[in-house]
C-alpha cells in the first residue's frame, strides 16, 4: 500500500484507539467514530478483487474508511464519492486525505445524506453507477439510505451497512435493515462477525 495512505491510516488508527480507551477526552461530536481496521482491510480486499471504480461512502466522519476506498480508487483511476454534513470534521477529512495525498481521487459532498441520495438517484450517469457504497452514518436511517443507494449501485455491486453487531443501542435499527434487505429479492445478503458488524449486500 501507498506509504502516505499507510501512514495516515496509523496516525487515525492511534487517535481511534485514545478515544476508544478513553486516555484522551474527547467530547463526543468530535469523536472520529470510525470503522475498525480489520473492517478497512475486508472492504480494501473487496475492492481490490472487484478492480472496483466508482464508489460511495455515507458519512466520512474524519476519513479513515476512505482512505480505505482511495488506495483502490487510486490504483484504478477511479473516485469516492463521500457524503457529510458536519463541516468540522469535512476539515479534519480534508487534512487528512491531503497528507494522504489523495484528494483527487475523493469528491466531499457536503450536506444531508438524505438529499444528496435523492438528488443523486434522479440524476441518469448515476444510475447503476457504483461498484461499491458504504453506509456507515445515522443508524436512524440506514433503511432509508440503503433503499436510496439501491438504483445508484450496479449489478454485481456491494452495499455494505457497518454497525449491524455494536454498539448494542443500535441493534433495533440493524436488525429491522437486515430483515428489510432480505426480503429484497435483488439482493444476497450476509451479517459479518467483523469489526463492528457488517451487512454485506451484493446487488444480483
Amino acid at each position: 500500500m501507498d506509504k502516505n495512505i499507510t501512514k495516515t491510516l496509523k496516525k487515525l488508527e492511534k487517535q481511534s484507539h485514545l478515544e476508544k480507551t478513553r486516555k484522551v477526552d474527547v467530547p463526543p461530536e468530535k469523536r472520529m467514530l470510525a470503522i475498525t481496521r480489520d473492517t478497512g482491510e475486508l472492504i480494501n480486499l473487496l475492492l481490490f478483487s472487484k478492480k472496483a471504480k466508482n464508489m460511495l461512502e455515507i458519512g466520512t466522519s474524519t476519513g479513515y474508511s476512505t482512505l480505505w476506498c482511495a488506495e483502490v480508487a487510486k490504483r484504478n483511476s477511479g473516485k469516492i464519492f463521500t457524503i457529510e454534513c458536519d463541516q468540522n470534521k469535512i476539515k479534519r477529512a480534508e487534512k487528512n486525505f491531503a497528507d494522504a495525498k489523495v484528494t483527487k481521487y475523493i469528491n466531499i459532498m457536503n450536506g444531508e445524506a438524505v438529499d444528496i441520495l435523492e438528488s443523486l438517484k434522479h440524476k441518469k450517469k448515476y444510475q447503476s453507477f457504483f461498484d461499491f457504497v458504504l453506509i456507515d452514518a445515522d443508524k436512524e436511517n440506514v433503511t432509508k439510505y440503503f433503499d436510496l443507494a439501491v438504483p445508484l449501485v450496479k449489478k454485481g455491486g456491494i452495499i455494505m451497512t457497518d454497525n449491524m453487531t455494536y454498539p448494542e443501542k443500535y441493534r433495533t435499527h440493524m436488525k429491522k435493515l437486515s430483515q428489510h434487505i432480505r426480503k429484497n429479492p435483488k439482493f444476497r445478503t450476509m451479517t459479518c462477525q467483523i469489526g463492528n458488524g457488517e451487512e454485506i449486500s451484493v446487488k444480483i
